[in-house]
């Protein structure tokens, strides 16, 4: 049984996120087939994002599951 390539196309887009505890993270997010990273928040059901190589006060090259619901704003980097 074989799967489609293209349903898990990794496309990764350098963000910020502020959560609700006041962290700041810096990471990556693969927005997959979507056009935008505004996308990820608007076009899905899904409660989480993954957030991978991230730098934060407590560390760095993490890979982080962050609840939208703890999340206060997002900044895509150019």
């Amino acid at each position: 049984m074989e799967q489609s390539k293209d349903i898990y196309k990794k496309e990764y887009r350098e963000v910020k996120i502020k959560t609700t505890g006041g962290e700041l993270l810096k990471g990556k997010v693969n927005i997959g087939l979507k056009a935008r990273v505004a996308d990820l928040f608007t076009r899905t059901e899904d409660p989480f994002i993954v957030l991978s190589d991230v730098e934060s006060g407590s560390g760095s090259k993490r890979v982080l599951f962050i609840n939208k619901n703890n999340i206060v704003w997002v900044e895509p980097e150019e």
